[in-house]
């Protein structure tokens, strides 16, 4: 890949600065853009411009950089940061050393997915091979990690315990099911991609809906909302870390609904699956109640949070997970231990996850609109 180095020669730099000063002459807003940099989360969401920009391609290069040779990316990593060449002959260096079995690659918090998802806005307006390649590499990764019974799981290669289970947490699947979606449907920005691989991605999306549908839980022989993770052989609700028992979750459902609302004539079971979830979500939704930031110096964090009674202006909010049987929203700390209030758990539990939310607030306008079209056939 072809990068700037960070010194130049007197007279490289000289070149350098009268080549920029001509193109921005030119084009004003280009060389503005180029300039700017932005985070990775800023990364994302950019004009279709910018992706031709200087800035854009330099966090290309970066991805290009973090990518393992599986073809994956590990998480948690600024892909926008400014690296020095000290640093990246160190990334380099540690990747080079890694075999393809190695196994921190993963699709949690974003990972992957979203590297490929930006590589592709790039691609579209450089049809640059390098980055085609890399791309290509990384959804053949994906489609590798997908289980036989169509889902994913959070690291792979398979990392044993939570990691292996099949995994909805953080829209994790669900974000590889919409970037693959999207690949099968050969539209800008992925119309680089091949047709056996578009084939491919169609076939493993059409996999993922068929464990999607399978896994909706049915309490009492009604089908309600699903798991954030199931067991990668019997399909089972399943849970992950301590405090994330297996549940009906008030997060996760909600991207599982919405991407199923995105369907293109959707079948009898979809259907089904979407109006029952729906139904669930309003059986489930928490009124008069909002969460209340409670500012405290004495307490590690600054501040806690109660659950306060307010019948006038409080929005709806979801737990986290409700108690499959009961309905009940749970609470859970790090002993495993259910409990049935916020207050009931640990002051570091309570304010450092996030138990409530407005999650499925606009679903009602999405199904409203998504009923007008499909719930009468």
């Amino acid at each position: 890949m072809t990068r700037l180095p960070v010194r130049f020669s007197t007279l490289f730099l000289f070149q350098f600065i009268s080549l920029q000063l001509f193109f921005s002459l030119c084009n004003p807003a280009d060389a503005q853009v180029d300039k700017e940099t932005v985070s990775w989360s800023e990364a994302l969401s950019q004009d279709a411009a910018w992706y031709s920009s200087t800035e854009a391609r330099r966090i290309a290069d970066n991805l290009l950089i973090y990518q393992h040779p599986n073809g994956g990316w590990t998480k948690n990593i600024d892909m926008a940061k400014t690296l020095s060449n000290v640093e990246i002959a160190r990334i380099q260096n540690i990747q080079k050393n890694l075999s393809k079995t190695d196994n921190s690659t993963t699709i949690d918090n974003g990972a992957t997915y979203s590297q490929l998802w930006y590589l592709a806005l790039v691609i579209d307006k450089t049809q640059d091979k390098v980055l085609k390649d890399a791309f290509l590499k990384g959804i053949d990764y994906l489609l590798e990690a997908q289980y036989d019974n169509g889902g994913w799981p959070q690291y792979y290669p398979i990392r044993r315990g939570y990691y292996e289970n099949i995994t909805f947490n953080d829209g994790a699947m669900m974000g590889v099911m919409e970037l693959l979606k999207d690949i099968s449907s050969g539209n800008p920005p992925y119309k680089f991609v091949d047709a056996p691989r578009q084939k491919l991605a169609r076939n493993a999306v059409e996999k993922g809906l068929e464990v999607i549908l399978k896994t909706q839980i049915k309490v009492d022989g009604k089908l309600t909302a699903w798991c954030a993770q199931y067991d990668p052989v019997d399909l089972s609700p399943t849970g992950a870390r301590a405090y994330e028992l297996s549940s009906l979750s008030g997060s996760e459902s909600v991207g599982i609904v919405k991407y199923m609302m995105e369907l293109e004539d959707p079948d009898e079971k979809v259907k089904q699956a979407i109006t029952s979830a729906m139904e669930w979500f309003e059986m489930s939704k928490l009124t008069d109640i909002k969460i209340i930031k409670k500012e405290d110096a004495s307490l590690p964090r600054g501040y806690d949070l109660v659950v306060g009674f307010d019948p006038l202006g409080a929005t709806p909010l979801w737990a986290r997970f409700y108690e499959i049987g009961t309905n009940f929203p749970i609470f859970v700390d790090r002993d495993g231990v259910v409990q049935y209030a916020l207050s009931e758990i640990s002051h570091e539990r309570r304010v450092g996850y996030r138990w409530l939310g407005d999650w499925a607030g606009d679903l009602s306008g999405d199904y409203a609109r998504w009923f007008e079209r499909w719930g009468s056939h």
